[in-house]
């Protein structure tokens, strides 16, 4: 069920109809949330709901081994564990890896014969393994106690408005806030309101504009365009990919303050990064912070030494584009973030850079380029295209741009809203709703109905 379907408005009006009764006892509460949650993520595949709900109940008990018998609790983490990461690999990886050691063995002159499945993956399975991950390394750290009720953990780690791309709830942070019942005050639905609005509007207005300009370039060849022209194609492709999912994960934030809830943020204004490690502090923050927290940090982070830190950061980054799907582009991705981050840390060109003159403007001129060259690795076919198109974009070549006035319009239209929206969470007052901004949202309401662009699936509902 996409959130920017007829189906989820009608869904969403039948959940808050009757949220104000069932909000008020726990149990009530959660089986409420359980039941209608399951019904959302059942809608695209109801086989799906028993593997969810299986695994869910695996890390439930884990948690209450590892709280009850600290003896034996680091044998049942790593059960746990192994249980969630064998069922993301065998959905996401399992027919590359079985293609892998097939190609490898006939080189040798053997025959394998194993057989090659690509099965149809589970919507949201990276998202909601990691977060059911979670909740069992945190109780093994002390970090958080486990909850004794099955209903309470799966409300948790089902709600329908972070289920399926996130942002990636940490159980410490959720459960918690699942045990009373908060109705959220004027100003807090009408926060709800705005993130709403303009997540749609980031989506169907923006995002799924700029997706027919992308397509065509990346359904041809590289040499299709100029050098010019794919620099504004990977700005295009940057501001599709960050309207798509922020968009996404506002409108979730925004479902989870009407129902009194409070969602961590998952996207602060990136592209205004002046570093490549700032943009991480600000792109798909609950990710790259379960990485850091669970991955780098673990490996040791930088505190071995130089070396042993340049070393965590690419096995981080790499597991974390691995993440995203089995793909030599997603790999390429990750290892480009991973150099020029390992690059910046050994320079400090950032630090030094910004005791300039103008030297902030140049820092950000140099993540957006970086940012862009990894996008084109991240969105291309294959690595062949994407080198092409690095290719023509690093060289000498026409500057010509022939471009539709439309793609070029909604781009700058992305450009604007981004900006506006900064501007609206720098305000230090966020307890008053000026009028002038109501006018917006009703303004931005009004274009997301006239102005939606093709209706597309969410990007990251793929991973």
């Amino acid at each position: 069920m996409l959130f920017n379907s007829f189906v989820f408005l009608v869904f969403f009006c039948v959940f808050m109809l009757g949220w104000p009764i069932a909000r008020q006892t726990a149990p009530r509460r959660w089986i409420y949330i359980v039941v209608f949650s399951l019904f959302f993520y059942g809608w695209w595949d109801w086989r799906y709901v028993l593997l969810l709900v299986a695994t869910g109940f695996v890390d439930f008990c884990a948690g209450l081994l590892i709280y009850r018998h600290r003896r034996i609790a680091r044998p049942v983490l790593i059960f746990s564990i192994v249980v969630n990461l064998f069922v993301l690999g065998l959905f996401k990886y399992s027919f590359v890896v079985a293609q892998g050691l097939n190609a490898s063995a006939a080189h040798f002159g053997l025959d394998l014969g194993l057989p090659v499945v690509q099965w149809i993956l589970p919507v949201g399975i990276s998202f909601y393994t990691f977060q059911s991950m979670s909740y069992t390394i945190d109780v093994y750290q002390g970090k958080c106690e486990p909850t004794h009720s099955f209903l309470h953990f799966l409300a948790a780690i089902s709600m329908f408005p972070h289920l399926v791309a996130g942002p990636i709830m940490r159980a410490s942070k959720l459960l918690p806030q699942l045990i009373e019942a908060r109705v959220p005050d004027r100003v807090e639905r009408f926060e709800g309101l705005r993130l709403i609005t303009h997540g749609y509007f980031k989506k169907v207005v923006i995002a799924d504009n700029l997706a027919l300009t992308i397509n065509d370039a990346f359904g041809g060849a590289a040499s299709l365009h100029t050098g010019a022209e794919w620099w504004i194609i990977a700005t295009m492709f940057a501001m599709q990919i960050y309207c798509d999912f922020s968009g996404y994960s506002d409108i979730a934030r925004g479902l989870a303050k009407w129902m009194g809830y409070e969602f961590t943020l998952n996207f602060a204004h990136p592209y205004t990064s002046t570093s490549l490690r700032e943009f991480w502090e600000r792109w798909h923050i609950s990710l790259s912070t379960w990485f850091r927290d669970y991955v780098y940090i673990p490996l040791g982070g930088s505190r071995r030494g130089e070396l042993l830190g340049h070393r965590n950061l690419f096995i981080t980054m790499v597991l974390s584009a691995i993440w995203h799907g089995p793909g030599l582009t997603y790999v390429m991705w990750g290892v480009i973030h991973a150099g020029f981050l390992s690059l910046e840390r050994a320079t400090g060109w950032p630090q030094r850079l910004s005791r300039l003159p103008l030297g902030a403007v140049a820092g950000w001129a140099i993540v957006v380029a970086q940012v862009w060259i990894a996008w084109i690795f991240f969105r291309a076919t294959s690595i062949e295209q994407a080198l092409g198109i690095v290719g023509r974009m690093l060289s000498p070549s026409s500057l010509s741009i022939n471009f539709s006035t439309t793609a070029l319009l909604f781009l700058a239209v992305g450009v604007v809203h981004e900006f506006y929206t900064w501007r609206l969470d720098k305000r230090s007052d966020t307890r008053t709703i000026p009028a002038w901004e109501a006018a917006t949202l009703v303004l931005t309401l009004v274009a997301c109905v006239f102005f939606r662009g093709p209706g597309n699936t969410f990007i990251y509902f793929q991973f």
